[in-house]
């Protein structure tokens, strides 16, 4: 396992440093401001069907593989309101609709922003629409009771499965994050997870073996899908002055990606 390098800064403080020095204000009508990086209007990756994938900017995780770390500071994407996002979406409903899809939220953290993200969770039920909410899980305890009641799937990324591994990869602690999976599991909330596969990094048979029996516990998880890591977004980090530390590392080949899948699939779980 590669060994974890120092950090200057804390989990707090990340969190704090995309939710408190860059947050819009909120409108004092229900539209809100929030930070938006990209769209994608006929996605096929982030849930059911044709999606509308709506990229937030703003994350507090630092995760070595991230191929879009120009999303992890709020201000570098562009400052919209919910009401123009939700007339957006309703240009787009009847698409949506016959595609079997619907909205996706994404990012970047979606929970960075939590009241944006309900705005647009509600227009986008009250159009009729589907929707996910694709999320690390660290800033779960954000999405309350009230604001899950709009997300018909969650797409969680647990990035490992060990405390050390977890810090290693993302900078910050693991805990959140199943705290956030148990409570779905309680509501009974359908949930796709994620799993990226990084050699030498997220490979650990043991420690996939274990978030296997952990995720089939949960007995909400609809399906696992294993990502093989890939480096499309390497050459962001330079142009972004920051070290790429996974430069030289190979995507896994695909039989051991489909070995990992078969460790889920061995505990009766769904796994791509």
């Amino acid at each position: 396992m590669t060994s974890s390098v120092a950090r200057s800064t804390s989990a707090t403080d990340l969190v704090q440093e995309v939710t408190q020095s860059e947050a819009p204000e909120a409108a004092a009508t229900p539209c809100v401001k929030g930070w938006v990086h990209s769209l994608e209007t006929g996605g096929t990756l982030d849930g059911p069907g044709l999606r509308y994938v709506l990229f937030l900017s703003g994350c507090p995780l630092r995760c070595c593989y991230c191929h879009n770390p120009d999303t992890w500071h709020m201000r570098k994407g562009k400052l919209q309101s919910s009401d123009d996002i939700a007339a957006e979406i309703a240009s787009f409903a009847p698409f949506l609709k016959r595609g079997r899809g619907g909205v996706t939220l994404t990012g970047g953290e979606p929970l960075v922003q939590p009241e944006f993200c309900r705005a647009i969770l509600r227009a986008s039920k009250e159009l009729g629409l589907h929707t996910a909410l694709d999320t690390s899980g660290f800033l779960g305890a954000r999405a309350d009771d009230a604001f899950l009641k709009d997300v018909d799937l969650v797409l969680l990324d647990i990035k490992a499965f060990s405390e050390a591994t977890y810090r290693n990869v993302t900078g910050v602690r693991l805990r959140p994050t199943l705290d956030f999976a148990e409570r779905l599991s309680a509501m009974k909330k359908p949930v796709w997870l994620r799993y990226v596969l990084v050699p030498d990094f997220t490979d650990n048979t043991t420690e996939i073996e274990a978030l296997a029996r952990y995720v089939a516990d949960l007995k909400n998880v609809e399906r696992v899908d294993v990502l093989p890591y890939h480096d499309l977004g390497a050459y962001k980090w330079p142009r972004l002055d920051k070290a790429y530390r996974l430069a030289g590392t190979q995507p896994p080949k695909l039989e051991e990606t489909e070995r990992v899948r078969n460790i889920f699939r061995g505990r009766g779980l769904l796994a791509t």
